[in-house]
């Protein structure tokens, strides 16, 4: 029986933390019935996050989880397509390994994709700031402020938060963009929504539950520079049609 729904999970070096996470998204969909299918993506770890999410599925022989493993690193919006791609069910949810956004928000999402009311949605945490449990380091929020802000002038796009780790798919709308997909690192979220949008593809801003983990990889000077960057070439790449695809 095909899933209704299909998870991807971005995973680099995260073998102390992925079983965990594993284990709360099986017993979630277990608990309510969903029939799922679960896709690890290991994108060229040097550690055993491969072993480890191997390892903690096997505790659900009822459940469907694949893991998908390639040697070199490729950067997580290369491992997000790679999942999406691999998706057998018609709506597909991409959450960090991390689930600082809870599992249990995904009907936050999903409902409104099921219902064929908007195509593409996506959790938010600057909507209602209420909702933010344990916060970041002051630094890193200013300047995710910031980089959202910026991307609004770029892009004209509306939104205030593009960055969360919980996105929603209609993947019969979506999947025939991703073959034109150019960022492989952390951009991605920002090239997602614009080439969906760009498309006429409609999408939804949801605010969501969040909770920071210190253990986030991101580099705020580094990662800062590397995004701004992306969302240059994002406009270059418009502006060269090189993201021109037919969709019915």
């Amino acid at each position: 029986m095909e899933p209704e729904l299909s998870i991807v999970i971005p995973a680099f070096n995260e073998q102390d933390r992925l079983g965990a996470t594993i284990r709360q998204i099986l017993e979630y969909v277990s608990a309510n019935n969903i029939r799922s299918e679960l896709i690890i993506v290991d994108d060229g770890s040097t550690d055993d996050t491969s072993a480890a999410a191997e390892e903690v599925a096997g505790e659900f022989p009822a459940q469907t989880v694949s893991v998908i493993r390639y040697q070199r690193n490729r950067g997580k919006g290369y491992a997000v397509r790679t999942g999406l791609g691999a998706a057998q069910a018609d709506i597909a949810l991409f959450s960090d390994a991390d689930l600082s956004t809870p599992i249990g928000e995904l009907n936050k999402l999903i409902d409104p994709v099921r219902s064929g009311e908007y195509d593409l949605t996506f959790g938010s945490r600057a909507l209602d700031r209420s909702l933010i449990g344990t916060h970041q380091p002051w630094r890193r929020e200013q300047g995710g402020k910031v980089f959202n802000f910026v991307v609004r002038l770029m892009t004209g796009m509306p939104f205030w938060d593009t960055q969360c780790g919980f996105k929603a798919f209609s993947m019969p709308k979506f999947r025939p963009l991703l073959d034109v997909m150019k960022i492989d690192r952390f951009g991605f979220d920002v090239e997602f929504l614009y080439v969906a949008r760009l498309h006429g593809l409609r999408l939804m801003e949801i605010p969501v539950r969040w909770n920071n983990d210190d253990r986030s990889k991101v580099n705020v000077l580094r990662d800062s520079i590397r995004m701004f960057d992306e969302v240059r070439q994002i406009r270059r790449n418009a502006r060269n049609g090189k993201y021109n695809v037919d969709i019915e």
